[in-house]
């Protein structure tokens, strides 16, 4: 079986600062990566963890550096996509010893695993909250789904194609996916796509393809589905995702959310 976690929107500052000036994003890091090594011998084997997009609030070198240094106790390998609160030049710098970044343009990447292809996209548009696919991204991800004919995939990137309900995020999300929709549509084979960006855990679907989006792993999104809802941050409890695809023949993917922190049990179903 193969299992991909994903991990969403760290939003790391420099060491003592505070996302927004109220969240201790670091520390929560550090309890996930924690909790997550708790967990690995009751999970089984996790072939990958995957960060989709916002690894910084401010997208510079002290920031990556601090993630890289919270990350480095994860006993999982793992990569990342950019959101819209990183940069490529930075982030660049902090993987540059990796094979998978490359060197210039989208950062797009592909993992082959033995149930499932991972795919990471790049929808990172400089300078503004939104996202987008550059025709290049595009062009990239229509040459590995003709090439993959029909394997299972796990596609993921930061900026949701679809509208959540909360106003001030979907103002915020994919821009112009109509050709990204077009690729989806004709892909046989199965297919999850995960972003990240609104830091709440929802699902739906996007061009006939179950679509997950995961919660923040130490803040989120403010749950306020009025029209002129303003755009805020609430202190629940940080998550992840854990994706699994079974080999058994006409298995699909499941994915769940995992707590990123400690909690009691386990305790037996008996009085």
């Amino acid at each position: 079986m193969s299992r991909i976690l994903q991990i969403s929107d760290t939003h790391i500052v420099a060491p003592g600062a505070l996302t927004c000036g109220v969240v201790d994003t670091a520390t929560a890091l550090r309890v996930l990566v924690q909790q997550v090594n708790d967990l690995l011998p009751s999970l089984g084997p996790i072939d990958l963890a995957v960060v989709s997009g916002d690894l910084t609030d401010h997208g510079i070198a002290e920031e990556y550096e601090h993630f890289c240094e919270i990350m480095s106790g994860l006993r999982l390998p793992y990569r990342v996509v950019p959101g819209n609160h990183d940069a490529r030049g930075p982030l660049r710098n902090a993987f540059s010893d990796q094979d998978w970044i490359s060197s210039q343009g989208p950062v797009n990447w592909r993992l082959d695993l033995a149930e499932v292809s991972v795919i990471g996209l790049d929808t990172l548009v400089s300078g503004q909250p939104y996202g987008a696919l550059t025709p290049e991204s595009l062009d990239w991800l229509e040459a590995q789904l003709a090439a993959l004919a029909g394997f299972p995939v796990l596609l993921m990137f930061h900026h949701p194609p679809v509208k959540t309900g909360i106003a001030p995020m979907d103002a915020q999300n994919l821009r112009d996916a109509t050709r990204l929709r077009q690729l989806l549509q004709v892909y046989q084979g199965r297919c999850r796509i995960a972003c990240g960006h609104v830091h709440r855990m929802l699902t739906t679907s996007f061009a006939g393809h179950p679509l997950i989006i995961a919660p923040g792993s130490a803040h989120a999104v403010t749950l306020d589905l009025r029209q002129r809802a303003p755009n805020s941050l609430t202190l629940e409890p940080g998550a992840m995702v854990l994706h699994s695809l079974d080999p058994v023949e006409g298995a699909d993917f499941t994915s769940q959310m995992l707590f990123a922190s400690s909690y009691d049990g386990p305790h037996p179903f008996e009085d």
